[in-house]
């Protein structure tokens, strides 16, 4: 994929991270700056979701440890252990806002 089509991806990855967010009603700061988007919860806990383009990778950064996911047909999935990139996002999202969350639509 060309760094365009993959910044055109990771753009629409923040729109639905950012919509999902409002739909759920969640208590949560969220910053967009460039290739960044921060998600603060009330406790000061945060949750960084960053795109990575010389690598073609998004990568998410939470309490619970730091993951890399690159473009496995139409999924995101982890290297280190196979995981996928929303179920990931939404499990940190859930423990960083004690509250329930997913991306299913």
């Amino acid at each position: 994929m060309t760094e365009s089509e993959f910044l055109q991806l990771s753009d629409a990855i923040f729109d639905r991270i950012e919509q999902a967010l409002d739909d759920h009603e969640l208590d949560v700061d969220t910053l967009r700056q460039g290739n960044v988007l921060e998600i603060e919860f009330d406790s000061g806990e945060k949750v960084i979701v960053n795109r990575h383009a010389s690598n073609q990778e998004m990568w998410i950064a939470a309490k619970s440890g730091g993951y890399h996911f690159a473009r496995e047909g139409e999924a995101w999935i982890a290297g280190r252990d196979g995981s996928e990139f929303f179920s990931t996002l939404a499990e940190a999202i859930r423990a960083g806002s004690g509250e329930e969350f997913s991306f299913d639509d």
